[in-house]
């Protein structure tokens, strides 16, 4: 084993082990993930990406066990006009800015679609649909990947600088940021109310997925029309089912959620491992002046409704 691959293991080992004693929070666990790979990264890193998924995932079905599943239906349903416009704003947005600053088709849309659905999910969903090549898919998850670094650490500070309330909160992070991952960690630091309301309406807002992969396969007349269905967003709704109607014990319930935090704060870590500097240089200044102007339109916008309690 190379020398730099047995430091790079070592120390993120290390800092795995702080997640889980609960000494490292969601921003921190991200920023240290991009800085053991800025520092002792190399190619073999790319197989973590699997990991992170799957930790990802049943971290979120974990804390489904502590949701009420009518609190979360009438969170649902309370941002569900706000997922559908959001969703339909963005994507105006996005054919709009792409002409304007004459971004490549393809790249807009995968980048539109990640801003406007669940992040790098959606535009892995969307790629095949559009039959975008391997370029172009990797431009665009940096550009997404490394503004959904950014609002991890971003959107918790100005939330309490607007004096947002837990509630005001999860509903904006779940529309405004990229990815689940980043929309979890981000209400985890904020507030329990916040990641319950968060967490609901973003894996909500991922089953925009399918119809947007589908509606872009036939615009763009694709034949790789298969879409990558979100299953385990079914296990989340089953976990809150049997949190609600099953009497567990509080214990259990605690230790579950508490796990499950810590979990992922592990796959954030294992997710920043991802992002390098080569791969933001990929990205180029037209494109992710594209997906920063798209993505503090829609957030500047969505805090704006929120605030206003629309």
């Amino acid at each position: 084993m190379k020398q730099r691959e047995l430091i790079f293991r070592v120390t993120l080992l290390v800092v795995a082990v702080a997640c889980v004693i609960g000494w490292i929070n969601a921003p921190v666990a991200l920023c240290s993930g991009i800085l053991i790979n800025l520092f002792f990264g190399d190619s073999s890193t790319k197989r973590l990406n699997g990991y992170s998924k799957y930790l990802l995932q049943w971290s979120i079905v974990g804390l489904g066990f502590g949701i009420n599943l009518f609190h979360a239906a009438e969170a649902g349903a309370k941002g569900l006009w706000l997922t559908v416009g959001s969703i339909a704003f963005t994507f105006v947005i996005g054919i709009l800015l792409a002409k304007l600053l004459r971004i490549e088709s393809k790249i807009a849309m995968l980048i539109t679609s990640g801003t406007a659905i669940c992040g790098g999910s959606a535009i892995a969903a969307v790629a095949p649909s559009i039959e975008a090549s391997e370029e172009q898919t990797s431009l665009s998850l940096g550009a997404v990947f490394l503004l959904n670094a950014i609002a991890l650490f971003l959107f918790p500070a100005v939330g309490k600088l607007l004096n947002m309330s837990h509630a005001e909160f999860g509903y904006w992070s779940a529309i405004a940021i990229h990815d689940t991952s980043s929309v979890v960690g981000a209400a985890s630091v904020y507030g329990t109310d916040s990641l319950r309301i968060a967490t609901t309406v973003k894996l909500e807002r991922s089953l925009w997925i399918i119809p947007t992969a589908l509606s872009l396969s036939y615009a763009y007349r694709s034949k790789k029309s298969s879409v990558k269905i979100p299953y385990f967003i079914l296990f989340f709704v089953g976990a809150m089912v049997v949190g609600t109607y099953v009497k567990l014990p509080t214990v259990l319930v605690d230790g579950v959620g508490l796990v499950s935090k810590r979990a992922l704060n592990v796959a954030l870590l294992l997710i920043g491992t991802s992002l390098s500097v080569g791969a933001v240089k990929a990205v180029g200044f037209r494109p992710l002046l594209f997906a920063v102007a798209v993505w503090l339109l829609v957030a500047i916008l969505a805090a704006i409704l929120v605030l206003l309690g629309v």
